[in-house]
């Protein structure tokens, strides 16, 4: 069955659980403390439990209102400073830039008549339990938990999956794509697409629709990196480092197909960054080739 007649027979589709990976070790609502990137894809409940409901018709996935919410208000995030072989300092780190994020997202959200609220921060030390599953699983550090509206990341493990990278704007990468998936969950996107994805029985289309998300999860988070662009700041080494790091991140195995090529990572994520608003990270409506 084609993406397009999937989509079209499943409109109004509510969103179904399917099983996935990964959850939980402390739940923090603020700071506690003054090789390739691994995440996975954002994971449904592997049990009965849901979010509440939203608005999840397929008209949300290609003409959602946050896609006319126009450009991204310029940020003022400076970069915090960063020890990744320090865990104190990666906690406080990610919980800074998770505020601005908090913050850019909220405003973007302000006239859409979509609500908006933060996610959740679970940032682990010891491997845990969520709605979504036991973590890390698999070599992954990072993911989101529709179920609780939960943002996962592992505080020590993120280093380890990143090479130990001594760049900031990676571990920030990272970040802002997993809070895409929040995001994604609360324009109704995500839920929509979790209810297609597991009545799929074509594992070429399913792997499309995954792609999709992941995809348009990297162009979201390319809005928030291209908003604080000048306070952060991201020059144009810094530019090089994300586009680098989204390509390490696709897919380069023929058979794990879930994130899209590097060069497609590195596409979407340009996108983001350089046109700065929603509508350019519509991927629900692009082409086979950029989400191949």
């Amino acid at each position: 069955m084609s993406l397009s007649v999937t989509l079209v027979l499943l409109t109004g589709l509510t969103a179904i659980g399917f099983s996935a990976f990964i959850s939980v070790s402390a739940l923090f609502a603020a700071p506690a403390h003054a090789g390739p990137v691994a995440s996975g894809p954002a994971a449904a409940p592997v049990s009965g439990e849901q979010p509440a409901p939203r608005d999840t018709g397929a008209h949300l996935l290609t003409d959602n209102p946050l896609y006319s919410s126009g450009a991204m208000a310029e940020v003022t995030c400076p970069a915090p400073e960063l020890d990744p072989d320090d865990p104190a300092s990666m906690e406080d780190f990610l919980h800074e830039i998770t505020s601005c994020l908090d913050t850019a997202w909220r405003e973007q959200f302000a006239g859409t008549g979509l609500g908006f609220d933060p996610p959740s921060r679970i940032y682990w030390y010891t491997a845990g339990q969520s709605p979504c599953g036991s973590f890390p699983s698999a070599g992954t550090a990072a993911f989101y938990c529709q179920a609780n509206e939960g943002l996962y990341l592992g505080i020590e493990d993120i280093v380890e999956n990143s090479a130990e990278s001594e760049h900031p704007e990676a571990y920030t990468f990272l970040l802002s794509h997993e809070y895409a998936h929040h995001v994604q969950g609360e324009a109704g996107i995500l839920g929509y697409f979790h209810g297609v994805r597991a009545a799929e029985e074509d594992p070429a289309v399913e792997a499309e629709l995954t792609r999709r998300s992941e995809l348009q999860a990297n162009c979201l988070g390319g809005l928030f990196l291209g908003a604080v662009a000048e306070t952060y700041p991201i020059g144009g080494q810094e530019h090089a480092n994300i586009l680098a790091d989204a390509e390490r991140r696709g897919d380069f195995s023929p058979g794990e197909r879930e994130h899209g090529t590097p060069e497609n990572g590195r596409m979407w994520t340009a996108h983001g960054m350089d046109l700065g608003e929603p509508a350019a990270c519509n991927t629900w409506e692009a082409g086979e080739e950029l989400v191949e």
